[in-house]
Parts: structure tokens; sequence; C-alpha cells
């Protein structure tokens, strides 16, 4: 699975700081902390017909980040919003977006660890691009990395940082072995979560994923789970281990890129039959209801 070049978003206008900038003369200082050493955190959002869906879930986690990683100064939602607006009334979108809103540090004086260096800051980007969601609807093929998700007292996983080596690292496995995704297990052999999304099973037509243990809570996760709880639908957070996902009847995951996906193929191995399930399906599908029905207006009208 390889993302390809949108020829829409050739001509792009990325908005830095409040300036809305070609794509091709969008830069950060070299200064700055995301450059430095991936000091910033980020959120990905998605533009249904004019709204964004859980966009104010999004901003709190963004500001729960920052706040964790003791960021001097974080711009008030309504300051973010407004350059969410400004940024896709620039590039005439409406539907079909995908948003990367990033927010480092800020600049440095002079290139350093030390967060006292940085006298100027933050440094707010809004990125948005015409994109689908990104995963094959036919079923994805996942390995199990040999990288392991760290422990919350080594990184917390609920601080959504943008230093992301370690799924980097296990993507490059998952790259080299001809899958599309890396399944990464956390420090004690039990399931995390893939490289960029979560993970479900289904057996018996109860659903399960794992403990937010070596994972970050995600809000499509989230918006799962209560779908399940709505529809009555048997769902559990557990220790799950890999083998219980070899012989699951379904497996799939989610997040805001890539919505749900099914996985037909982990370590070789064929998932239940090999073709999309049921409750894949179902979920999907609801799912799809929520992010059509629901969410912040941001674009009034289509351009």
């Amino acid at each position: 699975m390889l993302q390809q070049f949108n020829e829409k978003n050739r001509h792009l206008t990325v908005n830095i700081n409040g300036r809305l900038l070609p794509r091709e003369e969008a830069g950060v200082s070299p200064f700055d902390s995301a450059v430095q050493g991936g000091d910033a955190v980020w959120e990905g959002l998605r533009l249904y017909c004019g709204r964004i869906f859980k966009l104010e879930e999004h901003l709190a986690r963004l500001r729960r980040s920052a706040t964790a990683l003791s960021f001097a100064e974080i711009p008030p939602n309504e300051t973010i919003i407004e350059e969410i607006r400004r940024t896709l009334a620039a590039n005439q979108m409406w539907d079909g977006v995908h948003i990367r809103l990033t927010l480092t540090r800020g600049e440095k004086i002079t290139s350093g660890m030390d967060p006292r260096l940085n006298q100027r800051g933050p440094t707010l980007i809004v990125l948005a691009e015409h994109k689908a969601p990104v995963y094959a609807t036919t079923g994805l093929s996942l390995i199990t990395s040999n990288i392991r998700r760290p422990p919350p007292e080594i990184l917390d996983p609920q601080i959504h940082h943008a230093n992301l080596l370690n799924s980097i690292l296990a993507k490059i496995e998952a790259n080299q072995a001809g899958a599309d995704d890396a399944l990464m297990l956390d420090s004690r052999g039990f399931v995390a979560e893939t490289n960029a999304t979560h993970l479900f099973l289904v057996r018996h037509n109860q659903v399960a994923t794992s403990r937010v243990v070596a994972c970050p809570a995600g809000i499509t996760r989230g918006t799962i789970l209560e779908i399940c709880a709505a529809e009555g639908i048997a769902c559990a957070e557990a220790d799950l281990r890999v083998e219980e996902f070899h012989q699951a009847d379904e497996v799939f995951c989610s997040g805001t890129m890539g919505e749900l996906a099914s996985v037909t193929k982990i370590d070789g191995r064929t998932i239940g039959d090999g073709q999309v399930g049921s409750m894949t399906k179902r979920l999907s599908a609801l799912y799809g209801r929520h992010t059509r029905s629901e969410g912040t207006l941001v674009i009034p009208s289509e351009a």
C-alpha cells in the first residue's frame, strides 16, 4: 500500500503561522523545534461535506499533548479553527480532504535540545490535501514487527507527538516484507497497534481491541467503541496476543486517514475466509453514517 500523488494537490496553499503560501514556498526554519528534535504535536482531521468530524476532540488532544510537553504557548481553539477555515477556503475545499495539523514548540535562538532556547513560538502548520481514505477496500496484509511500542513509563503514548521514528522503523520492516503495514507489540508481548492505526478483531460476532497501555486512546477507535455500545454489539478492551488475531474471524484497523479497513492477512496467515467480514462492513457503514451527519461546520457550502 503506497499512497499516490493526487494531481489536485499540485498547487496547494499551505498555512504556516497564518501565512498562506504556495506549497513550493511553504517551509519552517531550520531552527524550528520540529526540525531540531521532532518536538511537536499533531492531529489528523478529515473534512466531510464542509464538516470536520470530531474536531473538538482532536483539538482537546492537541492541547493535552502540548501541555504534557510544557509548551509555553498554545493557541486558543478559535484561532486554530479560523486558520483551518482560511486554509480550506484558499484551496476551495469542501469534501474528501485530510488535514494535517501540526503545532511545534517554535523557533530556537540556536540549535539544541533545551526548550529554554525557544524564544519564539509556537509554530502552527495547517496542511490540507485532497485525499480519500488511504487503505485498499479489499483487505490489508500485516507482518508482526520486531520493533516494540514503548511502555508509558518510557514515553506516554497519550502524548500525540510528532517524533514518529518508532513507527517508521516498523513501517520499513513491513515494506521490506511486502506487507501493507506492521503490527506492533508492547514490551509485555501483547498487541499494541499497527505503525499507523488501531487494531480490532472479531470472533463469534464479538469485537475486541487492545487496551491503551502502549497506544493512544484514538479518536476513531473511541468512535467505534461508541457505535458498538449504541448498536448492542459486544465489544471489549483487553490484553490481546498476536495469536488471537491470527485466529480471528475478522480483523480491521481504524484511523482518521484510513477510516476502517479490513485486514485479511497477518504474518502470511489468512484471516477468516480472506474476505472483508460482515462485522467490518457493518461498522464501516455505521461509521460512515456518523461522519456524514456529524461534525463541526467550517465551510458552509461547496465552493
